[in-house]
């Protein structure tokens, strides 16, 4: 447990040193975009197609996929059937959702997998199950709701695969089950990019922090109550009895899997909530809550499973 505690506490002074960026005006929201943008479309990639060429594919995509996406599954399938109980419109419950079940894997995720469990490619589960299903399908949803001409097939289809993080996963899935080693000149560059992923998205999250919207009245709190204990207490739990009693991970890995699905809400719900006009004040404070709930839940779990 020592050495999570020590990762988390990397991670928080990184976050301390963006939001004291911010505080002091070094860093605005311009700047902020500009870094989390570069992590997004250049840095993130890189850092998965160099951690996944060397790892293993096949146990990546096995046990630990089938945990995580279970726990998407089972905790944004409950939300919507409290939603529909509820009398909620199809655009509100997407992203309530999406709220409920969507953890934050790129910001958050990469760091902690990369510093507190000391291997960046256990985050991979949640990036394809997210980039792959969980978002395509919302968006697919929020379109035909608010766009006066149905979205064509061609649009739904490759909507999963023009996403930055699902080309680099795959690519370096692809190198790792083809047992292929990028050339010298190429993988050191990349190595050297995928460097700047995880700084650069713990600062810009820490000047978020500082700058970003608080929540506000608007949401009552009834209804952030449960996507909240959804986010952090159901799906983790969901995700930990699949992986242990349904597929069989080992200590290691069901530590990996239970921690990486109490992430709290991923910030781009908050730009999907404000694109489709949706959800938008329960994005923001959903996001809030669950961010600020996420260490103590992090601890707890560290302390029963590490």
């Amino acid at each position: 447990m020592g050495g999570v505690l020590e990762g988390f506490a990397t991670i928080a002074i990184v976050i301390g040193c963006g939001a004291l960026l911010a505080h002091l005006g070094i860093i605005d929201l311009k700047a902020q975009r500009s870094l989390s943008l570069t992590s997004f479309y250049l840095a993130s990639p890189a850092l998965l197609v160099t951690v996944l060429e060397d790892a293993d594919a096949t146990k990546v995509l096995s046990g630990p996929l089938v945990a995580t996406a279970g726990g998407v599954v089972i905790t944004a399938a409950l939300l919507v059937a409290v939603a529909v109980w509820r009398g909620l419109d199809a655009g509100t419950s997407v992203i309530a959702a999406l709220c409920s079940a969507y953890v934050n894997a790129g910001n958050l995720g990469i760091p902690i997998a990369a510093y507190a469990l000391g291997d960046a490619s256990l985050i991979v589960p949640a990036l394809l199950m997210q980039l792959l299903v969980l978002q395509p399908l919302a968006l697919t949803v929020l379109d035909v709701m608010t766009s006066p001409t149905r979205p064509s097939l061609t649009k739904v289809l490759t909507r999963p695969v023009t996403n930055p993080l699902t080309i680099g996963s795959l690519l370096g899935l692809v190198l790792s089950l083809t047992d292929t080693e990028l050339p010298r000149t190429l993988h050191a560059p990349l190595e050297l990019i995928g460097g700047m992923a995880v700084p650069a998205m713990l600062i810009a999250y820490g000047v978020a922090l500082r700058l970003g919207p608080t929540p506000g009245r608007g949401v009552t709190p009834a209804a952030l109550g449960v996507v909240t204990v959804l986010k952090m207490v159901v799906q983790p739990l969901v995700a930990y009895l699949i992986g242990r009693f349904a597929v069989g991970l080992d200590a290691e890995e069901l530590f990996a899997v239970t921690l990486l699905s109490a992430l709290p809400t991923a910030q781009n719900v908050f730009v999907i909530a404000l694109r489709y006009d949706r959800g938008v004040l329960l994005a923001r404070d959903a996001i809030f809550v669950s961010t600020l709930a996420s260490a103590p839940v992090a601890l707890v779990i560290s302390a029963l499973l590490a």
